[in-house]
């Protein structure tokens, strides 16, 4: 049964994700909207042009136990493809090489992280490392516009956060990490025609150990050190402690 549901949904993988969803973006490939902001450039009054994305997949969380039925390492990938029916240069099996070799990268200096394969286990990390006392964040859908800063940002959680990407992947997974020096603030945002969303945004105050060359330094025209702030993916959910204050700046 397991078996069955898992193939059922891996053919619905080439739809969500779109043919050349696995190649990753050239250093070149700078966005048109702002998705990468200096730390005290986000102030009531700001305009950005902003475009608030989404993973691009709709696949669903599978019960723990079948979740961890499945093979999920870069060892089993033979065992994976197996269970899958799925050939070895299809573009499905590079996507899940890619995200299972992302989820066994080396941490970064001062990040702790983990790909959480079903509910329980996505609570169970981040309750784990911030307590039972947690709210989760995602940002409110919206389209392709410049926006303006309506009001103050508010901080949530206090310099502690984990963040957690749903990856492409043919259920439901999510890439969790804690990284040191991060803040996390709820951005209220307005565009000219009256529409209003509540942006999530993220700032990680010491970037000297990020590679130099991540887009954000290519976008922002700096090197790496200096804090820099991004907005998260509609389906990016955010655990943060229950506790709030405004923005710095």
């Amino acid at each position: 049964m397991a078996k069955k549901l898992a193939l059922m949904i891996v053919k619905n993988m080439e739809k969500h994700y779109g043919v050349d969803s696995h190649k990753k973006p050239a250093k070149s490939a700078i966005p048109d909207s702002q998705i990468f902001y200096l730390y005290n450039d986000l102030h009531p009054g700001k305009k950005m042009k902003l475009l608030f994305t989404n993973s691009g997949t709709k696949v669903s969380f599978l019960p723990r136990r079948v979740a961890e039925s499945i093979p999920f390492s870069s060892d089993e990938f033979p065992e994976i493809l197996k269970y899958f029916s799925l050939q070895v240069n299809s573009k499905e099996a590079q996507i899940i090489s890619d995200e299972i070799g992302n989820c066994e990268s080396p941490n970064m200096e001062g990040e702790e992280k983990y790909c959480a394969t079903s509910l329980e286990s996505l609570i169970d990390f981040n309750v784990a490392r911030l307590g039972q006392n947690v709210q989760v964040l995602s940002t409110e859908p919206g389209k392709k516009q410049e926006y303006t800063v309506s009001a103050k940002a508010e901080m949530r959680g206090e310099h502690k956060a984990a963040v957690c990407h749903k990856i492409r992947y043919p259920y439901a997974v999510h890439y969790c990490h804690v990284i040191e020096g991060t803040e996390v603030y709820v951005v209220p945002l307005i565009a000219a025609g009256g529409a209003e969303v509540k942006a999530v945004t993220v700032c990680h105050l010491n970037t000297s150990a990020w590679s130099p060359d991540h887009m954000a330094f290519e976008v922002l025209k700096i090197k790496p050190g200096p804090a820099v702030c991004h907005f998260l993916a509609t389906d990016t959910l955010i655990w943060v402690p229950k506790k709030d204050q405004d923005m710095t700046p």
